[in-house]
């Protein structure tokens, strides 16, 4: 899948970069849907003999030749949720000068990041590659409810119903973007929904 070329924004949007082999013991790769490809992109066998990488799926199929370049340590997953507790549990193991490499979505790179930067990894130490899907994890600001794969604005918040405008403003604390009421003044007055980058 070809990579998105996102569009200049306000300094709190992340800019992701291009993944890289880097020479350390230890390997930390979380990636999900199409960030597989940024793995079979890098991988060498010095590399995945020291690499815990983590997949989730979301429907893809990319676990067989992600399992193919043996890596030491493989888990599946059908969410980030669902490995949530499991990349925790590394990240506590991990050792001085451990690798970390993101791929896929926003909204896996965005928590997986934050994941990381909670046990301490700087975030300027992990390197990140967007791949796939530009749809976007979104936090209402009135109720505080989190959406994940908006690819619409405006859109309606799953949680409390409001009509969002989708901004470029992104919490790494929350790993999400924000979403403020469009039609706070005009009750009703909803402009037509459009996709993100068009």
């Amino acid at each position: 899948m070809s990579k998105f070329e996102f569009p200049p924004s306000i300094r709190s949007r992340p800019v992701w970069g291009t993944l890289e082999p880097r020479a350390g013991k230890h390997h930390l790769m979380i990636v999900d849907a199409s960030g597989a490809e940024a793995i079979l992109d890098i991988a060498t066998p010095e590399l995945m003999a020291s690499a815990h990488l983590t997949y989730i799926s979301k429907g893809t199929d990319y676990g067989i030749a992600l399992r193919a370049l043996e890596p030491a340590q493989f888990y599946e997953g059908p969410t980030f949720a669902a490995a949530e507790q499991r990349i925790e549990r590394v990240l506590q193991d991990a050792k001085m000068g451990t690798q970390v490499y993101l791929a896929g979505t926003e909204s896996l790179m965005g928590q997986a990041m934050r994941a990381c930067t909670d046990a301490g990894i700087p975030h300027t130490a992990i390197q990140t590659e967007h791949r796939g899907s530009t749809a976007r994890r979104m936090q209402c600001v009135h109720c505080k409810g989190i959406t994940e794969d908006v690819a619409i604005d405006p859109f309606v918040c799953s949680h409390c119903g409001l009509n969002l405008f989708v901004r470029d403003h992104y919490s790494r604390r929350l790993a999400a973007y924000q979403g403020v009421c469009i039609d706070a003044e005009d009750p009703g007055n909803v402009p037509e929904a459009k996709g993100i980058y068009e």
